[in-house]
């Protein structure tokens, strides 16, 4: 047995606008420079892409990406200066949220083999 945990940040609404997911995919941004770029190594569409960072900006009211003009050219989309701070500040949050869950699970693993070795009725399937 082992635990897995998802965290997200949602909206007033209880709508998910922000989550591992979301964190690959503006590092991936800061790496190419390029939100088409970045959804291609995700393996994800421009159009998915292009709405997780929209409903990150709306979750978090501040803009997360300067656009520059697309067609021939490609010039690409970059990380604002409160993007790249905000990269720093959600693995950091992540990564300790993540940790702290590891005591009440280990918690939880002695006490089910406590369970276990007192149930005489108990059986293995």
């Amino acid at each position: 047995m082992e635990l897995k945990s998802k965290l997200y940040l949602v909206n007033e609404q209880g709508e998910k606008f922000m989550g591992i997911g979301v964190l690959w995919l503006l590092e991936e941004i800061a790496r190419c420079s390029s939100l088409r770029k970045a959804a291609l190594v995700l393996g994800i569409s421009y159009s998915k892409a292009y709405g997780m960072i929209e409903n990150l900006e709306k979750g978090l009211d501040m803009k997360m990406l300067e656009r520059k003009r697309g067609g021939s050219s490609r010039e690409g989309a970059t990380l604002t200066k409160a993007a790249e701070r905000f990269i720093g500040i959600y693995r950091t949050f992540h990564l300790e949220a993540k940790e702290r869950l590891e005591a009440p699970y280990e918690r939880l693993v002695e006490a089910m083999k406590s369970v276990a070795e007192e149930d005489d009725e108990h059986k293995k399937l």
